[in-house]
């Protein structure tokens, strides 16, 4: 099956899609720097917010790296998403970078900054599973 170009009307859906959920991602992004930006410690500089007993101190080194892991897997997707803006720009959305088939509505509804179709992600996963 050949690939399709993805109708004007489609482009723009997606495209608002894609922006909104761009839109999202930043307010989780700037949450998170908040949150990082504040640190244990309160900003009237109240000492009573710092961890005393070393449980607590792991636990608040914990919390902080799960904000790290979250901040970089949400920068990771803002990069996704501008990527595929850029090929709804270029028309390219909507095809397979691999195999250059069709990506399906119904995984670009789920996943709209997807530049893979199902076969062949599930190929390059198991490829990087492999390599581990």
């Amino acid at each position: 099956m050949a690939a399709r170009e993805l109708t004007t009307k489609k482009l723009e859906k997606y495209e608002e899609i894609l922006i909104r959920e761009r839109n999202q991602t930043q307010k989780i992004i700037k949450g998170i720097d908040e949150i990082q930006k504040r640190g244990s410690k309160d900003r009237s500089g109240d000492l009573s917010s710092y961890s005393v007993h070393q449980a607590d101190m792991g636990t608040d080194t914990d919390e902080a790296e799960k904000r790290v892991y979250l901040l970089n897997k949400e920068l990771e997707k803002i990069k996704k998403i501008n990527l595929a803006l850029k090929r709804i720009y270029e028309k390219s959305y909507g095809v397979c970078e691999i195999c250059g088939e069709t990506i399906p509505d119904k995984r670009l509804n789920i996943v709209p900054y997807a530049k893979y179709c199902i076969s062949c992600k599930s190929k390059e996963e198991m490829k990087t599973r492999r390599r581990r």
